[in-house]
Order: C-alpha cells, then structure tokens, then sequence
C-alpha cells in the first residue's frame, strides 16, 4: 500500500466525523433517517453546476515519455502470449518465441495460462513448462505443490473483488489472487525483456517499453483496477507512471486488427444467397478447409491498410467483432470514420461468461452423472496431476468436434482415475458406465471413454445457445443495423460448432469473416492499441456513473423522507448526480468537471463514493440496482489555503478504458492527487 492509501485510511475516519457535525439534525427534523447516512455515505453540495466538458479528442489521452517499443500481453482464461513492435516499425508485428513443450496438433504460439509455485509458495513456472513439470512429479509429491489453471474469470465472477481475493489451487489450497496474476505478469516481463535484449545485442531497458495488457471488454472496472495493481507488484511499470501501461479491450484489439486486414489474411465461411450487395461469387472461400488465399501471411509482417477489404469497410463501415476466447465472449459495434479510419463505438460492449471453458465444465458434470460428484471431487483433490492429465485429454478430443463428424472421439482416461475409482466405490469404471444410463458414451477396453459426437456435440450446445442468443438480441438493437461483416475471433472462434450455429443465426444477413491467425487477433491488435491509443476515438458508457448528494429540497419533487434541515435550510439526501449515462457516447478525452469543498477548512483529503447503475435514469443513490462501485480520494495536503470555502474542481475522464481522474486547488491553481478506487468496496 502506497504512502497516499495509507494517509487516506488515516484520514477516512476525521473525515467521517466532521461530516457529520457539518450535517447532523435534531431527530425531529425528518421523518426517517437519511439513506445516504445508513450507507456510510457522506452529504455533499456541488459548488458547480453538474457539465461536461469536451477536450480536443484528437489529442492523445496517454501522454508521456516516448517509448522505443510496444510489447502487448494477452493474458487469457486458457492460454497466453505477447506480442512487440517497435514504434519506429510500426508495421511489423513480432510474435513471441515458438514455446518450448506443447501438445501435438495444437499450435503452441501461444502457451496456456498455467502457472505452477511450489511447496513453500515461491513461483518455479508457467505455461507449458508449468504443467509439464507437475504432470511428472511423484503422486505424493504433487499434493504440496499449487497448480492454478482458468484462474483469469475469478476476476470477472467475484462479486466483491478486493486486493485481498483468493484463488484456489488445484490440491485445494487458497493463495492470494494478487500473487497469482502478478507472478504471470513478472514471468511475461522476463521473457520479452530476454528477448528484446538478445535482439538489441544488449540489456533492454524496462522504461523504454510501453505495456499493454487485454482484459475482456465486460469486465467491470474493480477488476481493470485489479489487473493494474498486478501490474504494479509485478514490477511491469512502477506507480508513479502510469501512463506506461495500458489496459486494452480484447474486443476493441482485436477489431482494430480486423479493420487492417487484407484478402490473403482471412476466411469467409460462405454466404449463400445475394445479401447486403454481395453475390456469392464475391466469397472469399468456401469454408474453413479452404486455404486458397492464405499467401506467405506466416512469413510476412503485418502490412498496413492497403487491401481489398480495407477499401470494403471503408464504404461499408459498421461491423460486429464477436470475440470467442476461453472465459468470456465479447462483442463490439464499431464504425470507420473518414477520412483518418479511426473507429467510433455505435453500441456498448456486451457479451457474458460464455467461452470454451463451458464446455469443459459440461464434460465435468457428465463425468459427475456416471460417476458420481463425491468421486469426481476427491479424485480432483487426492490425484490433481491425473484430473489435469484428463482435461488435457479432452481438450485435444474437443477440438476435434464438428457437425458433420460420425465416427466416436476417444478420450483417455488416466490409470489412476481407473484405479482410484475401483478402491473408492469397490467396482470398475466400466460398470460405473453401464449403470448411469448415460447414451452415447461408453467403455473401450483400451481405457478409454468413447463418446459419440452427438454426446460430444450435447457438451457444446448450452455454450453456443448462450452466444447465439446474445448475438441475436444485438441484431435487434437499432445501433446495429446495416452490419455487413461480422469478425469471428479468439480461439474458440476456430470451432465448426460455433461456425456454423452463428451462420445459421445470421441467414446470410452479414458475411462472416474469420482471421487466418484467429488466435492472434487479439494480441497482434493490442499492439497496434498502444502504438496509438487515440485509434478508438468514441466508446459508449456500460454504466451510469454519479455520486450521491445533497440539493435544495423542492416540495412535490423530493420525497419527504429524503428531507434533511440543518441551519434552517432544507435539503434532499441522496440525490444521485449523474457524471455519465449508460450507453451514451463519450468521446476519447471527455471529461466531467465537478467543483467540491472540504468539510472543513483544514481538511487534507476528501473522500466521495461513487455509484452505478445499468439503468439510464437515476434519481437516488438509494434506488434499486444502483450500488457503490469506487471511492474518489483527493488529497489535498500541501496546499494549504486561506480562502473559507475552498474550491476543489475535479476532471473525471470516462472516454477510455479506465476512468482517469485529476483535481485542481482552485485558490492556488495547484493540482492535488487524486485517485478512483474501485477495490475497497
């Protein structure tokens, strides 16, 4: 905890305190007492009419040093990679080293997002290494070592996400969250850095690289917060720069890559009937097993906007990214604008907990139907290394799923599975199967389960409903009309499944293009993001944003109940005062201004708690569905002021991926620190 969090947790209770003395009445005064009060929240007056205000959004929000190189890290709910370019070759985009290990059959340019500490919880390894070396530890041994895989959606599904979450290993013992993800991010340092270095002939330096990290484009701002603050422990960029990181939107990246991309570079997997202008013979292939225009694109750099379908989007210019990766499905609406080709969002980004990772938790409650969930859950526990032998069974097995397959898929089951089975339920895995009435699926002698590809394609089907009726409901908004292309990325956009549920969903109305380095889009855009931040020029809010506080009360406006008198004035508590509205669009450097004064003159820091809500129109802080989600901190120590009423004017951006925040001392023209929490709720 930095020197200004520790004086802010000093000051929070003085705070309190004189806040209440400024606005505590005699118990007849109102009728109930003030929400705002049962919810620890303080009465605030704005010295300003509520506005905003719009800088030059053609300015670069992430000012700074200049940096010699970009390097973007996707850090995925399966698998992870970085990329680099340097900012004098913006065109070439290098992708990390081949990683050493893998599974055969499944490109490896990407390693999985497996980290592995040992006994004394000391970090030893990640990605591939990290499961190999556990795979091959002694059964006994194993146990005492922590294993964690798919730990990235803990940040999306917790719904008090603190500095202090934990995270669960694979022998069930709980770490801190914290840990985990800034020992990936130190791990991921290392490996550029070694790399960069031995390119450059010499040691590279760290301040010379600009960090991007994706994070999925749902994800609420506690957990963009909390992927910074690792960042921070991890040593990727200290804290008193934090402009050399950037947090990108996986969706966003990753349209920033399709908007560039050329004929050789893509697939289109077919529209069948004239739609949008578009004849058939305008397809760009068949299908996925088609290869006719993929050229030297593995040999060559990426090369700028010139192409074919460039020239497409830019006369037909809204498109649908549909971003596919492990944990999450992500969408975004974006518009070209001419004539620089930057993008605007038409609708907020919206998608939900529906990546492949689905898929395997379906495979775990069919293992849990034939045998049993108290089997399935100690045998997780007692044997973690063969439970994660038999995930990687099924994960090769699953990318083999596609409509039109009618031979079985055989999965291997480990020893120990068969083993330990037979001593804790006294019988065979074999009868086991015979037993669970489970169709479909049954024993080979070889050891192994032989699923049916309808019984494999059934593990697919609630995933893939969930992503087709959310993209069905985004084709019925108004700000998404007139699609013509339709972007599949992310590793899971590689299943036939998928391919074909979103073609039938579509019925021709947009064509379906899918990168060749689909697995890739994201990490190669999130580059081109921190070579120029300013790319995406208008986003729209996910979220209402205010802060509670006190106006003049109007009689048959306000409530009674919201009434509070102090010196014989009335005023309305909990009045929520609206900074930005859900879906409006905010232009790259939008910012709200607001005026406040300290409760009291001596005051060094002023604490506001912020709200949200998903709905547009907000009146209270107390209405339902409106929660407190961040703490607006100003610390003003050090500029010590004459004037009785002291004037603190803030400026809140909401125009980028995180919600930046600065404050002026008025009297004294200084700037004060501040700072938006969104951990500590």
């Amino acid at each position: 905890m930095n020197t200004f969090a520790r004086h802010s947790i000093c000051c929070l209770l003085l705070f309190y305190h004189s806040l209440y003395l400024l606005l505590s009445v005699s118990s007849d005064a109102m009728a109930t007492p003030s929400p705002a009060k049962s919810m620890g929240d303080p009465g605030i007056t704005p010295l300003s009419p509520s506005h905003i205000q719009q800088n030059d959004t053609d300015s670069n929000a992430h000012t700074g040093p200049s940096f010699i190189v970009v390097v973007a890290i996707d850090f995925g709910t399966t698998s992870s990679g970085y990329a680099y370019a340097f900012t004098k070759e913006p065109e070439c985009i290098h992708t990390m080293r081949r990683w050493e290990g893998g599974d055969p059959g499944v490109s490896n340019q990407k390693t999985p997002t497996t980290i592995l500490l040992t006994p004394d919880r000391k970090f030893h390894s990640f990605g591939y290494a990290a499961r190999d070396f556990y795979h091959d530890l002694d059964p006994t041994e194993s146990k005492h070592w922590l294993y964690l895989e798919k730990f990235k959606m803990k940040l999306h599904t917790t719904a008090n996400l603190s500095i202090d979450t934990e995270l669960h290993a694979a022998n069930g013992k709980r770490v801190k969250a914290i840990d985990i993800f800034a020992y990936a991010l130190a791990f991921f340092k290392e490996q550029a850095l070694k790399e960069l270095s031995d390119q450059a002939g010499a040691e590279f330096d760290n301040a010379d690289i600009r960090w991007v990290i994706t994070v999925p484009a749902i994800w609420k701002m506690p957990a963009k917060q909390f992927m910074r603050e690792a960042a921070y422990k991890a040593g990727l960029v200290p804290r008193d720069n934090p402009e050399q990181l950037i947090i990108a939107l996986e969706p966003e990246a990753a349209s920033i890559y399709c908007r560039k991309l050329r004929l050789h570079q893509m697939i289109d997997i077919g529209t069948k009937t004239n739609q949008n202008g578009f004849s058939p013979t305008e397809n760009v292939g068949a299908g996925m097993t088609q290869a006719a225009f993929r050229g030297n694109d593995q040999k060559s750099c990426f090369r700028g906007v010139i192409g074919y379908y460039y020239s497409l989007l830019l006369l037909r210019d809204r498109y649908v990214v549909v971003d596919c990766g492990g944990g999450t499905v992500d969408l975004t609406v974006h518009q070209i604008r001419l004539p620089e080709g930057h993008l605007k969002e038409l609708y907020k980004a919206s998608g939900g907990p529906y990546g492949s990772i689905g898929i395997d938790y379906e495979f775990e409650k069919l293992l849990c139907k034939i045998f049993g969930p108290d089997f399935i859950d100690q045998f997780k526990v007692k044997r973690p290394a063969a439970w994660v032998d038999l995930m990687i069974a099924f994960e090769s097995r699953k990318r083999a799923a596609a409509p039109d397959r009618t031979n079985p898929l055989n999965i291997n089951l480990p020893f120990s599975f068969i083993d330990y089975y037979k001593k804790f339920r006294g019988h065979s895995v074999e009868h086991a199967l015979r037993k669970s009435n489970v169709d479909f699926v049954k024993w080979s002698s070889q050891g192994m389960l032989r699923m049916n590809p309808d019984a494999m394609n059934a593990l697919f089907k609630p995933t893939i409903d969930h992503i087709i009726q959310h993209l069905t409901d985004l084709f019925e908004k108004p700000e998404v009309s007139d699609i013509k292309f339709l972007f599949l990325v992310g590793g899971f956009a590689e299943s036939p499944l998928l391919q074909q549920a979103v073609q039938n969903m579509l019925q021709g109305r947009s064509r379906i293009i899918i990168p060749h380095d689909v697995g890739l889009t994201i990490l190669k855009g999130a580059v081109l993001f921190g070579l120029d931040p300013s790319i995406i020029k208008v986003r729209r809010s996910p979220l209402t944003y205010g802060v509670g506080v006190l106006n003049r009360y109007v009689e048959g406006k306000h409530p009674p109940d919201k009434m509070l008198v102090k010196d014989g004035t009335r005023w309305c508590t909990d009045v929520f005062d609206t900074f930005i509205t859900c879906d409006q669009s905010v232009a790259l450097g939008e910012t709200v201004k607001r005026s406040y004064t300290p409760a009291k003159p001596s005051q060094q820091v002023i604490v506001i708690h912020i709200y949200c809500s998903e709905k547009e129109g907000v009146g209270f802080i107390s209405e339902l569905g409106v929660r407190k989600c961040g703490t607006l901190r100003l610390d003003v120590t050090g500029t010590e002021s004459t004037v009785l009423r002291r004037e603190i004017q803030t400026l809140m951006q909401f125009g980028d991926t995180e919600i930046r925040a600065m404050a002026v001392d008025v009297a004294t023209s200084r700037t004060v620190k501040a700072s938006i929490d969104f951990l500590s709720q």
